[in-house]
Parts: C-alpha cells; structure tokens; sequence
C-alpha cells in the first residue's frame, strides 16, 4: 500500500464500500474533485463580475464516514457541514483530533438544540422563534455565541421548511432581543430540478429579500444558496456561501429526501 493510500492517524482500513464510493485513493479523488470545483467557482465568478474570495465554499460531508472524512482533512478541507445533528455529533467525536470548523445547514428539532450549541460554528436553516429562544437560552448557558443563517421558503412548496417570504422581517425584529445568536445572512433550498429555469427565481428571490433585509439590518447580507448541480447559477445570483457535497464526495447513495426533509402537512 502506498502513502496516499496508507489509513491516516486514526483510520482503519478502507471498506468495500468505501472504495465503491471514494475509490482507493480518496485523498487523491477529494483533492482532484476539490480542484473540479474551485475551478466551476472561479468561472461562475468571472460570469458574475465578482472577485473569487467573495464567495465561501462550505463543503457538506453527510453521509461520508468519519474515518473517510479524515482524508478529505489531509486534502485541506477544514469546513464541515452536516445536515443531520446525530451524525455531526458521532463525528466529531471521531474526529476530535482534528481541527474542524462545524456548520449544521438542516432542519434542527428543538429537542436537539442542547447538541448543536456545544460546538456548531453556524447554523444554516434557523426558521422558528421557539427554536430562536431555545438555542440563546442553550448558548447563554454554555457562553458561547452562534452565528446564524435564517431559512426562507423560496420555492413555495408547501412541504419545505423555511419562512414564508412575508413573515421575513417580522421574524428578523423577533431575533434582535436574543444577543447570542449572531444573524449573518438569509439560507435557501431551490427546486430540486436540472432545469435552472426552475431553480433561478428561487435564488433572485432571496436575493432581493437580502436587499430589503439589509437596509433594516447591514449585518444580514450573506446569501447561503447553491448546492453541487446549481452553484454556478447560485454565484451569479449573488450567493455568498455554497454548499457543496456530491461534486467533492461523489454521488451519495441516500435519496436527498432523507436529509432534506420536508415539513409535516397539517
């Protein structure tokens, strides 16, 4: 076995599995892949007209295994984010030797807020008021600060979460008496569609709340929009954040349904 193939600190042997999804080389292919993406980026922001470092690639490692995860650090990704709380907490115990930034960018249950403020640096999908005052209540506990992205429903389907857009500011005025959560921009889920026709008005639509936002509160600018198949047509939309998981860790077995899930009908 070769160095770059050789288990890191703390990894054991790559599984069957493993190589079927990451191949056996997975440093070499998150390295490779990493490049595939920093490269759709820098041409999305010339399409722009923006500078590169305007926008933040935050990588999304559901359902990759902690010790998988441990070449993805070696290839220099040091931003993790997680959909599911459970899985971020397994893994960051796995992973403890190591110098991670966590971000959680899905839909938190309020019996889960005591996890995801010991050591979440963001969170990306904040869509409630009870759960607003449940996680300050948590943080002033533990003294320590969050900041925050505010989920917003811009697709209009009735089975995603997120804000309706006219309830924006209303919520955003309902935030400002909670110290510890620091709001830093506005979260979208476009349309599931190859069809970027489909999934553009999702992405201008946040965009011009962000416009309306800003100019109540200078703070709430960032857009955290895009994911691998739209993140080109997110950055042309203006979104400051991208969260990337499939075009870095190759195709998941998992439908997205089970970690995007939908709000509950009444």
């Amino acid at each position: 076995m070769n160095a770059s193939t050789a288990p890191l600190h703390g990894t054991s042997e790559l599984t069957a599995e493993d190589v079927r999804r990451f191949g056996a080389d997975p440093l070499s292919m998150f390295r490779s892949n990493l490049a595939a993406v920093e490269a759709r980026i820098v041409q999305a922001c010339a399409r722009a007209g923006r500078a590169r470092e305007t926008v933040r690639l935050l990588p999304i490692t559901k359902t990759v295994p902690a010790h998988v995860l441990r070449f993805a650090h070696a290839a220099g990704i040091r931003d993790f984010g997680e959909n599911k709380i459970q899985e971020a907490v397994a893994k960051r115990a796995e992973l403890a030797d190591l110098a991670i930034d966590w971000s959680i960018v899905g839909h938190l249950q309020t019996n889960k807020v005591k996890y995801l403020t010991r050591f979440a640096r963001e969170f990306h999908a904040l869509d409630s008021v009870r759960l607003a005052e449940m996680l300050n209540a948590r943080l002033e506990r533990e003294d320590r600060s969050l900041d925050v992205y505010v989920q917003v429903n811009t697709s209009g389907e009735e089975s995603k979460y997120g804000l309706q857009p006219d309830g924006l500011l209303p919520f955003l005025d309902s935030l400002r008496p909670l110290s510890r959560l620091k709001p830093r921009g506005l979260m979208t889920l476009a349309v599931f569609s190859t069809d970027l026709d489909q999934v553009r008005p999702c992405f201008e639509r946040l965009r011009v709340l962000r416009d309306t936002v800003v100019r109540h509160n200078p703070a709430i600018r960032e857009l955290s929009m895009g994911m691998s198949n739209d993140f080109e047509e997110a950055i042309v939309q203006g979104a400051d954040v991208v969260r990337v998981g499939e075009a870095i860790f190759g195709k998941r077995s998992t439908p997205d349904g089970h970690y995007w899930p939908v709000a509950a009908k009444p």
